[in-house]
């Protein structure tokens, strides 16, 4: 039975719970069965159901291989409470489904969960996104600098912005706060672009993103990478930490500890008794419709983007969080690699009993989801496979704002030498058809001057020169194409010799 993935936007688990239904109403094979001296038709048992459904999930890249048996049973039970299925005399809303031979049937419609009407709501902002995006990246040219006085307040547009009062007014000392703010816009810029088509703000409230988690863990980590808080009483508690190491590093523990059999039992129940003591999940409910949308990117073709994606997110976190969650994937980790860890349970292996027992305290809502537990048990193996990748510091996000701040410092420095920086109160919304336009625009003047600079490049060998501009010929033939029209002008570019000097061709007549 063939599926699509959900993309990511607003109510993507709600979609994801149609899509199942859909799928399973329209595949699940459908036989007559005897029961009880009567004859049912177009039914089937609990176990058929079981085994047909799992094997669906399993290969359906919206949850992936890692889900169990018994997370489909409690699905199923959540079909059967929702009146996607029915027992064969017509009874459902109760979760009493069982592995087993008992009928079941789809009743003559199998409802879908209505996906609710979400109302933009225009929201007061510092800069659209896509100003945002061109701010950061071509923040010295001509164009931009047009785009980017539409969102400048009109009264302050009314004198030049050559002028020296308005030198004076808007090339003012960055504060803390200008700072903090810069790093939010250049985050979230970036995660708008990962996310792809859509705006971010159907997932998340940026008004709800404190900036000060962000430098906070971009900047107070230790030489792990692993945020190192200043309060530590948010941190784990001494008897946590000890449990979690002497599982990561098991069997080398601390002498002192105790040793009996089913030692590593108990310490294990010890750590997963706290993690579900803790109020809130460690992704946090807030942004619990923000990672299920990253899901839709755990694509074999995006691993890098999903990657990248769970970096940026995993930064917006209270550092508490962050640190608590980056300690449990490196436990988890090594416990599902270590060939000398006892069996933590008589009939579940190790990775598939870290991931059922974890992922709920890492993904869940606030509102009980009836795919829950199966988004979050998606998230937590892709977590656990990549977690050196996706909770390092991300440099490129580091330098971006380094040298944006250092650009808006020279404006304060030297205020004649560039574009002042507007004071921006709101933005003119556009249509998706103008802000496509703009992206293909700004796109091909970038690519347009990169070449250009390959061109000029006069450090460069004339070798390397001509393999790069095949290379982007290959990859740009449309820009290529457009610098270079004919061959007569391609070649021109290298048909230029070098002189040989007159106290060499001295040297040649001498010898």
């Amino acid at each position: 039975m063939s599926s699509h993935i959900v993309t990511p936007g607003p109510y993507r688990a709600t979609k994801l719970w149609n899509e199942v239904t859909k799928l399973f109403r329209a595949g699940m094979p459908l036989k007559k069965h005897r029961q009880h001296f009567r004859v049912y038709m177009n039914c089937f048992t609990a176990s058929a159901a079981v085994d047909w459904l799992h094997e669906l999930l399993k290969n359906n890249s919206n949850f992936g291989p890692e889900v169990t048996k018994q997370q489909t049973i409690q699905l199923l039970k959540k079909l059967l409470k929702n009146h996607v299925i029915e027992d064969v005399k017509g009874r459902w809303g109760m979760e009493d489904l069982e592995d087993n031979s008992q009928l079941y049937r789809f009743p003559s419609t199998s409802p879908l969960k209505p996906i609710p009407n979400r109302t933009p709501v225009l929201r007061k902002k510092s800069i659209s996104m896509m100003d945002r995006e061109s701010f950061f990246k071509f923040r010295g040219s001509k164009k931009f600098d047009k785009e980017i006085l539409e969102n400048v307040d009109p009264e302050a547009q009314e004198s030049p912005v050559g002028s020296s009062s308005s030198e004076t007014e808007h090339c003012r000392e960055l504060t803390e706060d200008n700072i903090q703010v810069i790093w939010k816009n250049v985050t979230l810029t970036h995660l708008q672009k990962l996310v792809g088509s859509g705006s971010l703000e159907d997932v998340l409230d940026p008004a709800q993103v404190n900036p000060q988690f962000i430098v906070y863990n971009m900047t107070k980590v230790n030489k792990h990478g692993v945020v190192s808080l200043e309060d530590k009483t948010d941190d784990l508690p001494h008897w946590v930490l000890s449990a979690m190491k002497c599982l990561a590093n098991w069997p080398k523990y601390d002498s002192n500890q105790p040793s009996y059999p089913g030692f590593e039992r108990d310490v294990f129940k010890t750590v997963s008794d706290y993690f579900y003591s803790l109020s809130q999940p460690l992704l946090t409910l807030q942004y619990y419709e923000l990672f299920v949308n990253i899901l839709g990117l755990l694509q074999p073709s995006q691993e890098r983007v999903a990657i990248e994606g769970l970096q940026l997110c995993t930064l917006l976190l209270p550092p508490a969080s962050r640190r608590k969650l980056q300690l449990l994937l490196r436990m988890i980790s090594r416990m599902s690699q270590n060939v000398d860890m006892p069996r933590l349970h008589d009939v579940i292996g190790t990775r598939t009993l870290l991931v059922q027992t974890f992922s709920r305290c890492v993904l869940s809502c606030e509102e009980v989801d009836d795919l829950d537990e199966l988004l979050a048990t998606r998230l937590l193996s892709f977590l656990m496979d990549h977690h050196q990748e996706v909770l390092q510091v991300p440099v490129y996000l580091r330098n971006a704002v380094e040298d944006h701040i250092s650009y808006l410092k020279s404006l304060t420095t030297h205020p004649g030498s560039g574009v002042a920086m507007p004071t921006y109160s709101f933005c003119r919304q556009i249509s998706t058809q103008e802000f496509e336009e703009q992206k293909l625009s700004v796109s091909q003047t970038a690519l347009a001057d990169l070449l250009e600079s390959l061109i000029k490049d006069k450090t460069m060998s004339v070798k390397e020169k001509k393999k790069k501009l095949k290379l982007f010929q290959k990859e740009y033939p449309y820009i290529y194409s457009r610098r270079f029209p004919t061959t007569e002008s391609e070649a021109q570019l290298f048909t230029d010799k070098p002189k040989i000097k007159p106290p060499m061709l001295l040297s040649i007549k001498k010898a």
